[in-house]
């Protein structure tokens, strides 16, 4: 598998629109954040999107993105689905399976309700087949598992990728993982947790954190994305690094940033 962070920011982005503080005007190319999202492309071609927030558009054109064969949500805040509608030439030739649970796409066809209802021909909208999740789809070689979390009091979506061996998680927004879920993370390749700041927030997981849910877990690698301005990208690796938590290859736990890829297979 081939993993691209399309982006690594949380619901605002970084800049900030009208803020002025270190990080919004960093030189760091790193602490320019788009709203988070992923790219999974699979050894067969497979290629798979988590959340399509309002910059889809240029993360899909920064990417190279071409085509998709399913997009899977998290959960329908503003952030992670605002950006569907840029999904339009992605679905000329065929309609796009959109994946997510019963809240994430009831919401969506709620707010998109035009995509759903017949219009006049000639009316751009993107052609969407939206199915609930509640444990697991393939797409190709690609398994994806659905993992159920809390963020705050809302029921959310983390997603599990196994292809060839080899196992990769992404779980962002989330403030709360049970038992059932945490199993689900225990082990992998690379393990990718939203984690916003170093100070507590209530609901998202804070640096520490998600720093203890990524000790328990024990991946061999792993990522923090959805970060706020409260931090530059050096001083949440120097964070992280202090900690002294190290993953399974021997690596600190790390700050992904926009447009880092991460190639791996057993």
């Amino acid at each position: 598998m081939d993993i691209t962070f399309l982006g690594t920011g949380t619901s605002h982005g970084i800049p900030v629109v009208g803020c002025s503080c270190a990080v919004c005007g960093s030189a760091d190319s790193r602490d320019t954040r788009w709203r988070s999202s992923v790219l999974v492309r699979g050894r067969s071609g497979e290629s798979l999107l988590v959340d399509a927030g309002p910059k889809f558009r240029l993360q899909a054109l920064r990417a190279g993105i071409d085509r998709l064969d399913a997009v899977f949500l998290t959960h329908a805040h503003a952030d992670h689905i605002h950006g569907l509608d840029d999904l339009r030439p992605l679905t000329v030739r065929a309609p796009l399976p959109v994946y997510g649970n019963a809240e994430a796409v009831a919401e969506l066809r709620e707010r998109f309700s035009y995509v759903f209802r017949e219009t006049q021909r000639g009316g751009g909208k993107p052609r969407l087949i939206t199915s609930v999740v509640r444990d697991e789809v393939a797409a190709g070689s690609v398994r994806i598992r659905a993992i159920p979390v809390k963020h705050g009091g809302l029921d959310i979506l983390g997603w599990k990728f196994i292809a060839d061996g080899a196992s990769f998680a992404y779980v962002t927004d989330a403030s709360r993982i049970d038992q059932a879920s945490f199993g689900e993370l225990r082990g992998l390749d690379l393990l990718v947790l939203g984690a916003l700041r170093a100070r507590p927030h209530a609901t998202h997981m804070s640096f520490g954190e998600a720093a203890e849910v990524i000790r328990a877990a024990a991946p061999a690698r792993a990522l923090v994305t959805h970060l706020c301005h409260e931090h530059t990208h050096a001083e949440a690796e120097e964070y992280f690094r202090n900690l002294g938590i190290l993953c399974g290859k021997g690596e600190a736990i790390e700050p992904a940033w926009d447009g880092l890829r991460v190639s791996f297979s057993n």
